[in-house]
């Protein structure tokens, strides 16, 4: 799906990492919410309350999701999924383009 029908925008930015990381909230008509963000270089790690599916749209990036000792690398595009109440890493090497889904 390359774009979002009838849906709400937040419009104040989500900002991480003095900035390095900025997204969008858009809420849609079921209750469902995504992000849609954007990761500068840098080496980052985030917590996830529910269960996220981080879908990468473009960039490199290397993730290391809790209790797993390999990290798994992202050259373009593909998705990932990080489940509820767990933290991931993330070494992204390269501009890199987002879209992550909150399962409630």
């Amino acid at each position: 799906m390359s774009q979002f029908e009838n849906v709400t925008v937040v419009k104040k930015a989500n900002v991480y990492f003095d900035g390095k990381v900025t997204s969008r909230t858009v809420l849609f008509a079921d209750g469902s919410k995504k992000t849609l963000g954007v990761m500068m270089p840098g080496e980052y790690e985030f917590g996830a309350d529910v269960q996220e599916i981080m879908e990468i749209l473009g960039g490199e990036l290397k993730v290391l999701l809790a209790g797993d000792s390999e990290w798994i690398t992202f050259n373009g595009s593909g998705e990932f999924i990080v489940p509820a109440k767990t933290s991931f890493k993330l070494n992204v090497l390269t501009v890199t383009d987002y879209c992550c889904s909150y399962v409630v």
